[in-house]
């Protein structure tokens, strides 16, 4: 049986969700803890400020983005496999969380642009120690950021049927392990 969130993770999921649908201005304090379903007061006895939202939902992400960088190290098709295929918005607390730091980072927020570049530099490291290669490591991340581009926010280009969206991801991570192999040396 799980758990029901805690009064924090609700306020926090609130935040992002206004973040994320309606954008930075909309994400009021009094529409945060609306949204949540708390009171001022409550939204304000875990978050004293708007600052110390987005310091919540920073933290957040930050632990999201360490649990994603192991799954990527311990994968059991390798890193390069999973981090293309996991370059796909699927609305996961990790797409979330990047989604409305991203939103926060567009409103020029230091510590949401930080966070986001933090999580490109964890992703850049493990990706450039598993193939050896940080030029190839960076056209691994382009091609990442391009598919999590259209997933996110052009949802309608991935309009395929599950099996081509398979069979194009497969192709996709077959040629890009080639570029790995190619650049390595013999």
């Amino acid at each position: 049986m799980t758990q029901a969130p805690s009064a924090r993770d609700r306020v926090l999921d609130a935040f992002e969700n206004i973040l994320i649908t309606h954008g930075e201005r909309s994400a009021t304090l009094d529409a945060v803890a609306a949204e949540a379903g708390v009171s001022k007061g409550g939204l304000l006895y875990h978050f004293g400020s708007k600052d110390a939202l987005v310091d919540g939902l920073v933290e957040r992400l930050g632990e999201l983005v360490s649990a994603d960088i192991v799954n990527i190290r311990t994968a059991p098709a390798g890193v390069v496999d999973y981090f293309i295929r996991s370059s796909v918005n699927t609305e996961s607390p990790l797409d979330r969380s990047i989604i409305a730091a991203t939103r926060l980072a567009q409103g020029s927020h230091p510590r949401a642009q930080e966070a986001l570049k933090s999580m490109q530099r964890s992703w850049f490291d493990v990706v450039s120690e598993a193939v050896g290669d940080p030029a190839v490591a960076r056209a691994i991340m382009l091609v990442s950021d391009g598919l999590y581009y259209n997933s996110a926010l052009l949802p309608s280009a991935l309009a395929e049927t599950s099996d081509r969206a398979t069979e194009s991801m497969d192709d996709l991570v077959n040629i890009i392990q080639s570029l790995v192999h190619s650049s390595q040396p013999n």
